[in-house]
């Protein structure tokens, strides 16, 4: 079967990527030591796709270990099936996060696809009904990076959006939701309206106790504004893509300029940014109008760490928590607690 994809760039569309250690954008005089004292601040966190340190991402297992860890709110990504269910995972294609290249039964599905510059071949969720996507078995992503996940690989499925409310609901009533939205423009494409599709999704369940606390994001403001003008409950968070792969309708650096910002309490409750480009003086003018401030992805393995904090896992945790942001993601919720203290 073909390898694993190499567009270069960032987070791209089809599958999950590991960059190379980021730099740390508009910190100048940073360095190694530079917070080593108590945390001043102890943001919420999200188990980002469960606790997939630990266990292969978007698994009950790896949710139940994100509510063991302690998290305030545990954050799928959803996509929609060829039948309209909202399938809980983090991008179209199947191949990194599940054992659908190994089942004979799926190999006539495989395919290739194309979104404006980007082409990728594979198996695609929007090609599957639920109940054939449901028998895949999760594995992890990354297994030289996390061997312990690895090695639950094919112990358990897939879930969808419906039974992820009612797991959470039952197992972690305090727990929230922090729901992204994934592809909007390419979603409607395939002819679907992800409104429509949440209403029937959630039917019945809007009352549950993990939709309490609910949040919406998406890097696409349509989609946004759509669920602001639908009345859906929840409040709205803007993803920000820092540029370096950021698709054409993605929002990107320009966000956060004074302007940007100042723009965004139309349609949205926050923002959320990368890690690398979180600073204090962000966050103030963002909490200065009423956002909420979140940053995505705290991974605390080596490769991860901005070059100032090389070696440090603990001084980029407690450095991003001076800063004042309100949550972080977080792929290994339990240490990222450890560390706050």
């Amino acid at each position: 079967m073909p390898g694993p994809l190499s567009f270069g760039g960032a987070a791209l569309w089809f599958s999950g990527f590991v960059s190379p250690r980021p730099p740390l954008v508009g910190h100048p005089g940073v360095t190694d030591s530079a917070h080593n004292g108590p945390v001043n601040n102890r943001p919420r966190i999200i188990g980002h796709r469960g606790a997939p340190a630990v266990f292969p991402e978007h698994t009950p297992a790896s949710y139940r270990a994100a509510f063991a860890a302690g998290v305030d709110f545990v954050e799928p990504d959803v996509v929609p099936t060829r039948d309209g269910v909202l399938a809980v995972i983090h991008e179209p294609r199947l191949d990194d996060t599940t054992d659908i290249a190994s089942r004979p039964e799926f190999a006539s599905r495989f395919t290739r696809k194309r979104a404006g510059r980007i082409a990728a071949s594979g198996w695609f969720v929007e090609e599957f009904n639920w109940d054939e996507l449901r028998t895949l078995r999760g594995i992890e992503r990354w297994p030289e990076l996390r061997p312990a996940s690895a090695a639950h690989d094919g112990e358990e499925g897939m879930l969808r959006l419906r039974e992820l409310v009612e797991l959470t609901s039952a197992e972690a009533p305090g727990v929230g939701l922090v729901i992204e939205l994934k592809h909007d423009a390419r979603t409607l494409r395939l002819g679907f309206d992800y409104v429509e599709l949440l209403r029937a999704e959630l039917d019945g369940l809007w009352d549950a106790p993990a939709l309490a606390e609910l949040r919406w994001e998406s890097f696409e403001v349509p989609v946004l504004q759509r669920l602001r003008d639908a009345g859906l409950p929840g409040k709205r968070i803007q993803l920000v893509e820092d540029g370096r792969g950021r698709l054409d309708e993605e929002e990107g650096p320009a966000r956060l300029t004074a302007e940007g910002l100042a723009e965004v309490g139309e349609w949205a409750n926050g923002i959320s940014v990368r890690c690398e480009v979180l600073t204090r003086d962000l966050v103030d003018q963002a909490h200065a109008l009423g956002l909420e401030v979140f940053a995505y992805t705290l991974r605390l393995e080596e490769r991860f760490l901005p070059t100032a904090f090389a070696g440090d896992a603990a001084g980029w945790v407690r450095y991003l928590a001076d800063t004042g942001v309100d949550v972080l993601f977080a792929d290994d919720p339990a240490a990222v607690r450890v560390l706050l203290g």
